[in-house]
């Protein structure tokens, strides 16, 4: 009896070996993906939502300007027509 119960604390302290062996390979895997990622997109010069969106705002503000400017010198040349 004494034997059987030693047979199966042997297995279980196995499984509990495997199970924390899986989950150290599935850390070390998932690590690896990230880093692989980060590399791919670095490699590809993405810009972060924030440049994005600095960078949208600035061109949203140049079209306005442009626009402004573009109604002053139509006002002018009507008014030298005139």
């Amino acid at each position: 009896m004494q034997t059987r119960n030693k047979i199966m604390d042997d297995i279980s302290q196995l499984m509990t070996n495997a199970m924390g062996v899986a989950h150290g390979a599935r850390e070390e895997a998932e690590t690896a993906m990230k880093s692989l990622i980060d590399r791919w997109l670095a490699d590809r010069d993405f810009v972060t939502r924030e440049e994005f969106d600095a960078v949208r705002a600035m061109a949203q503000k140049a079209r306005e300007e442009n626009e402004a400017l573009k109604a002053r010198l139509d006002a002018l040349e009507a008014g030298q027509k005139g």
